[in-house]
């Protein structure tokens, strides 16, 4: 159930436009500081975990790891994602409340 319930944010944050996802997109944004929370896929593969990880972990972001690509790329409406960030707080608290 919380799956579903996060699912549910990142489909309100996407359409609010305070998400940035995909690898590359989620890198720029841990490196620029406007990441407030972080879900990674369970399912993403363990070179990109462990970098994506060092990155949250330097820029002080909370990681969940809850739902699979293929989940996180449809709650947010798009194909497969492996990071989804969010970058509102009011979205950010909302996630972390699951």
């Amino acid at each position: 159930m919380a799956g579903n319930n996060v699912a549910f944010a990142l489909g309100l944050a996407q359409k609010a436009g305070k998400t940035a996802s995909g690898d590359v997109a989620v890198r720029a944004a841990l490196k620029s500081g406007k990441v407030k929370v972080l879900v990674l896929a369970q399912d993403a593969a363990p070179n990109s975990k462990k970098e994506i990880y060092f990155l949250a972990e330097m820029a002080g972001v909370q990681v969940i790891e809850l739902l699979t690509r293929n989940e996180l790329g449809y709650a947010i409406g798009k194909g497969p994602r492996i990071a989804v960030a969010i970058t509102d707080a009011n979205f950010a608290n909302m996630l972390l409340k699951k």
